[in-house]
């Protein structure tokens, strides 16, 4: 193997193994700030000794029995406390630290529960949504701050302060590295959910830039809710935002034209989904729907997807389901967006004007001022009624909106095609 793909395996098997590293660290020193430092500590030593004596049949092991090993180092320079002192030496044991490390017993049976305290402390509501995605990427995704900064089109050191004052905040506000319990864990796991599933979202309809679709981020999301329905398997909203991530990933490959255009839902080609997606997505509703509990927003959405996903064409899709679902869903998460989207639903039983008539009542609502996707809804019922110079006018200010240059293409064709002669 030459020493480029050396290097490549390395960055590969880092990007695997390094949220279990920085879980299994941060238990140990309890700041997650030097956790990462000494697991970029032992990838720099990988990349200087792999190359020579080769990858380890342990890669993950290797690695962290090299961060605990650097970890002493820094105890005994003195940068890290007397009690984190005590803490790893507790941890590892005063033969280990003079002794060959133990590769087999360096990636212990506590590793489950480290990596879900690290989910938590990652998306810690004391920090803002824009700095819990970040870390989130950071620690749990294995992205680099460059890899973070193109995904998102923020300048990298934006995104780099982002980090370093996330971890500051945590370190200074003494946030425990543990599974919060009972009120306090729901809240904690809801912001969690949060978080993985802006992430996908901003890979599956990209908010800005030149590309509608960006999968890496929608694939990072995926990874990590499935990571998360391992650790937590008796929460049926962790299930329920897994179902509707895979559901939606199913229709990536019909989602865009030849050129990169967007194609909306209704317009796709469905034989390009994809049906392992789809039926890894009906599982996943269903070990919600075992578990009992009463569904959520997150089951309620995947719901809705499944509706799509079982029709064979746009029009057996049954939307008569899809408006009680959407009703169900206003009545525990109720929002403004809902309701946009309720209303689509609602045209599809009831015809366009009924759905017109709730976007109209949305229309003073401060929160969807600036929010592209209402002029559009708006300018499809105007459309559907034959009140072509006001829909061009919506669908005008619609790509007015947008940030994303694929859907201002097509919001510009859609106003074009309701002007005389379009």
């Amino acid at each position: 193997m030459s020493p480029a793909d050396t290097h490549a395996a390395i960055n590969a098997i880092y990007r695997i193994e390094s949220a279990k590293l920085i879980a299994g660290l941060t238990r140990m020193v309890r700041d997650v700030g030097i956790a990462e430092e000494l697991a970029q500590d032992a990838l720099v030593v990988a990349l200087e000794r792999w190359p020579g004596t080769g990858v380890p049949d342990n890669p993950g092991a290797w690695l962290m029995a090299t961060a605990k090993h650097r970890a002493i180092d820094r105890l005994r320079r003195g940068r890290l406390s007397e009690e984190k002192h005590e803490e790893i030496g507790h941890e590892m044991g005063a033969r280990q630290q003079m002794a060959t490390p133990d590769l087999d017993s360096a990636i212990d049976e506590d590793m489950g529960d480290d990596m879900l305290r690290l989910v938590f402390i990652s998306c810690h509501p004391i920090l803002s949504t824009e700095a819990r995605v970040a870390l989130t990427l950071r620690l749990l995704g294995g992205l680099t701050t460059a890899e973070i900064a193109r995904a998102f089109l923020v300048p990298e050191p934006t995104i780099a302060q982002r980090i370093v004052r996330a971890k500051r905040t945590l370190t200074e506000a003494r946030v425990p590295f543990e599974v919060p319990r009972g009120e306090e864990r729901d809240a904690r796991l809801s912001s969690v959910l949060q978080v993985i599933y802006l992430i996908f979202n901003e890979g599956y309809s990209a908010t800005a830039g030149d590309d509608w679709l960006r999968p890496e981020l929608c694939e990072d999301a995926l990874r990590l809710g499935r990571i998360l329905a391992e650790l937590v398997p008796q929460e049926p909203e962790v299930h329920g935002l897994v179902a509707l991530m895979e559901i939606q990933a199913s229709r990536f490959g019909a989602r865009t034209g030849p050129s990169g255009e967007p194609i909306l839902l209704l317009d796709q080609d469905r034989g390009r989904w994809d049906q392992l997606l789809i039926h890894r997505g009906l599982a996943a509703l269903d070990r919600a729907a075992a578990l009992g509990a009463s569904r959520g927003p997150y089951l309620l959405q995947a719901s809705v997807a499944a509706c799509h996903a079982r029709a064979r064409t746009a029009g057996e899709t049954d939307w008569a389901r899809i408006v009680s679902l959407y009703d169900a869903l206003a009545g525990i998460a109720p929002s403004p967006i809902v309701e946009l989207n309720r209303s689509v639903a609602v045209s599809m039983v009831a015809g366009p004007a009924a759905g017109l008539e709730i976007v109209d009542a949305l229309a003073s609502e401060p929160s969807l001022k600036s929010y592209h996707l209402l002029p559009s809804v708006r300018g499809d019922l105007l459309k559907k009624l034959g009140r072509l110079e006001e829909a061009r006018a919506e669908f005008d200010r619609a790509a007015s909106l947008t940030r994303n240059a694929r859907e201002r293409e097509l919001l510009l064709e859609r106003a074009a095609a309701c002007s005389p002669g379009g």
